[in-house]
């Protein structure tokens, strides 16, 4: 696709993949739960410590979602505070074939 003289090339849909993250679908993964948490918290008008004393999560714990800090979290640690605050959660997991001259690299099973 070109347009103004530049280049445009499509993403994947995942910008950790885009950058040649080796951990890019696992961050995308924790990206999508942050953000569907962050959607919780607007929607309810809730602050981190509003949310800690209704979950039992601490309030340092939402605060760093909402600030993208999200090296602490495992994933299941993201679904269970999402599922503390909204009881409709519900993940699917799509595994497909590697795309040519993609390599498994440790961490992105």
């Amino acid at each position: 696709m070109k347009g103004n003289g530049k280049e445009w090339v499509e993403g994947s849909g995942n910008v950790f993949r885009d950058l040649g993250d080796p951990q890019a679908d696992l961050k995308q993964a924790k990206a999508v739960l942050a953000a569907r948490i962050i959607a919780a918290l607007d929607e309810r008008e809730l602050t981190v410590r509003k949310a800690a004393s209704m979950t039992g999560f601490a309030a340092a714990d939402f605060s760093r979602i909402r600030n993208a800090d999200l090296g602490r979290f495992r994933l299941d640690r993201l679904m269970k505070i999402l599922g503390a605050l909204d009881g409709r959660i519900r993940v699917s997991v799509h595994v497909g074939p590697r795309s040519a001259g993609e390599v498994a690299t440790p961490g992105s099973r």
